[in-house]
C-alpha cells in the first residue's frame, strides 16, 4: 500500500492481564502531558547556571560589548540590539567567549503577540489521538482503510485491538488532521477505549514513531482536556521570552476564560500559520452554513408542498364527510320508513325549529347577517371602483346577450316601420279630407 506496511513491536509484554495498555509507566504520561501543553513552551523550570550565564552574556552583548576596545563597541552594541529585536543573528561581545545566538524566543524580540486558543474538552477516557499527515485530505480519505490497517500493524496486529477513525479535517500547507481511537476487547466480551495518554505514549516510542513517520505522520498529540491545576500552572508562568506584563494583560483581556487560554505567537511564521488555520476554519464554517442554507431551502419547499397537500386532504375530507352524511341520511330514511316519529326525533325537530326561528328573527342573527352582507357588498363595490377592476363575461353568455339585444333591435325596427306606415296613412287621410271640403261647399252654394 502507499502507506507502507509499518512494522512495530506491539504494545509490549505487559498486556497479560487487564485491558493491555495499563502496563505503561506514569513517567511517559507526564512527558506526554508536557509535550501536549506546548512542547515545553509554558514550562518554566528553575534557572540553571548555564541559563544564568546565557542571560549575562546576552546582557553584555546588548549593553557593553568589549570585542574591539574602542568606540566601535557602541556601534556593535546597537547592532546586537537590532538583531535581538528581530530575533535572529549572533551577538559578538568578547574575544574569549562564544557569541550569543539570538532567537525569536529571547526576551528582547519585538515580533511577539498573544492570541487565544480553544481548550479541548475531551476526556482521557475518550481515547482521542490526533495524527497530522503530510498528505492532502482527498488522499487520506481515498486510502483510509489502508491507513487503518497500517496503524493496526504498528500496534502489533493484536486481534483484540481495533483502530477507528473519529474524523478527518483539512489543514493548511496540504496537511490533514486525522483523529483516531483504539478499542480494546477483553476475553469476557466487554470492550473499552484505550486512554488517550496511554496511546500517545505508545506512539512516542522511538520505533513506533519512526514507523508513523514512514506513513507520513509529522505530529501526534493526545486530545485531552486540561486539569484545573495544569491551567493554573500555565497561567501563572509566562512562556519563554514573553514579558510578564504582556502575559498578565493577555489574561485580563481573555474574552472567555472558561473556554479559551492565551497562547504566545512568536514571529511572523507563527502568525502566518495561525492566519492560515483561521482561514481554513472560516472556509469550513462557510461550507457548513451553505449546507445548512440548502437544507433550510429544501425544508421550506417540503413544508410548502406539505401544506398544499394538507389543504387538499382537508377539502377531500370535507367532501367525503358530506357524502358520508348524505349516505347516512338516505340510509336512515330508508331504515325509519314506515315508523312513527320517536321521542328523541321529536325533541331534535323541536330544537331545529327553535334554531330556525332564532335565525329568521329580524332582530337576531338574520338581521346581523344581512347587515354584514350589505357591508361586504359595499366594500366589494368600493374596492372595485378604487381598483378599477375589469370583469370578463363568459363567451356563451356574451353570445346570448348579443342575440337578445339583436332581437330587441329587430323588434324596435319593426315597430318603427309600423309607426311610419301608420303616419303615411294618416297623412293620406288628412290630404283626402282637405280636398273633399271645397267640392261640397260649391255644390251647396
Amino acid at each position: 500500500t502507499s502507506f507502507g506496511t509499518g512494522t512495530g513491536t506491539g504494545l509490549g509484554s505487559g498486556l497479560g492481564t487487564g485491558l493491555g495498555f495499563g502496563g505503561f509507566g506514569t513517567q511517559q504520561q507526564q512527558q506526554q502531558q508536557q509535550t501536549t501543553l506546548g512542547s515545553g513552551l509554558f514550562n518554566q523550570p528553575a534557572q540553571t547556571p548555564a541559563q544564568s550565564n546565557q542571560l549575562i552574556n546576552t546582557a553584555s552583548a546588548l549593553s557593553a560589548p568589549t570585542l574591539l576596545g574602542d568606540e566601535r563597541d557602541a556601534i556593535l552594541a546597537k547592532w546586537n540590539q537590532l538583531q535581538a529585536f528581530w530575533g535572529t543573528g549572533k551577538g559578538y561581545f568578547n574575544n574569549n567567549i562564544a557569541p550569543v545566538e539570538f532567537t525569536q524566543e529571547n526576551p528582547f524580540c519585538r515580533f511577539k503577540a498573544v492570541g487565544y486558543s480553544l481548550m479541548p474538552n475531551n476526556k482521557d477516557e475518550d481515547g482521542l489521538v490526533v495524527l497530522v499527515f503530510n498528505r492532502k485530505e482527498a488522499d487520506i480519505r481515498s486510502q483510509q482503510q489502508q491507513l487503518v490497517e497500517s496503524l493496526h500493524k504498528i500496534l502489533g496486529g493484536n486481534q483484540t485491538l481495533t483502530v477507528n477513525v473519529e474524523g478527518v479535517k483539512t489543514m493548511p500547507d496540504d496537511q490533514t488532521e486525522v483523529i483516531i481511537y483504539v478499542v480494546e476487547r477483553s476475553p469476557n466480551g466487554t470492550s473499552r477505549r484505550v486512554p488517550a495518554t496511554t496511546l500517545y505514549a505508545h506512539f512516542e516510542q522511538a520505533n513506533i514513531k519512526s514507523s508513523l513517520q514512514q506513513l507520513g505522520v509529522s505530529l501526534s498529540m493526545a486530545r485531552t482536556e486540561l486539569s484545573p491545576a495544569q491551567v493554573k500552572q500555565l497561567l501563572q508562568n509566562p512562556p519563554a521570552g514573553v514579558d510578564p506584563i504582556i502575559w498578565e494583560q493577555a489574561k485580563v483581556d481573555n474574552p472567555d476564560p472558561d473556554k479559551l487560554i492565551p497562547v504566545p505567537m512568536v514571529g511572523f511564521k507563527e502568525l502566518l500559520r495561525r492566519l492560515k488555520v483561521q482561514d481554513q476554519m472560516t472556509k469550513q464554517h462557510q461550507t457548513r452554513l451553505d449546507i445548512i442554507s440548502e437544507d433550510i431551502s429544501e425544508l421550506q419547499k417540503n413544508q410548502t408542498t406539505t401544506m398544499a397537500k394538507i389543504a387538499q386532504y382537508k377539502r377531500k375530507l370535507m367532501a367525503l364527510s358530506h357524502r358520508t352524511l348524505q349516505v347516512l341520511i338516505k340510509q336512515e330514511i330508508q331504515r325509519k320508513s314506515g315508523y312513527a316519529i320517536q321521542a328523541d326525533e321529536e325533541q331534535l325537530r323541536v330544537q331545529l325549529d327553535t334554531i330556525q326561528c332564532e335565525l329568521n328573527a329580524p332582530t337576531q342573527f338574520k338581521g346581523r347577517l344581512n347587515e354584514l352582507m350589505s357591508q361586504i357588498r359595499m366594500q366589494n363595490h368600493f374596492g372595485a371602483v378604487r381598483a378599477e377592476e375589469r370583469y370578463y363575461i363568459d363567451a356563451d353568455l356574451l353570445r346570448e346577450i348579443k342575440q337578445h339585444l339583436k332581437q330587441q333591435q329587430e323588434g324596435l325596427s319593426h315597430l318603427i316601420s309600423i309607426i311610419k306606415d301608420d303616419l303615411e296613412d294618416i297623412k293620406l287621410i288628412e290630404h283626402g279630407l282637405n280636398e273633399s271640403i271645397p267640392i261640397r261647399g260649391g255644390v251647396f252654394s
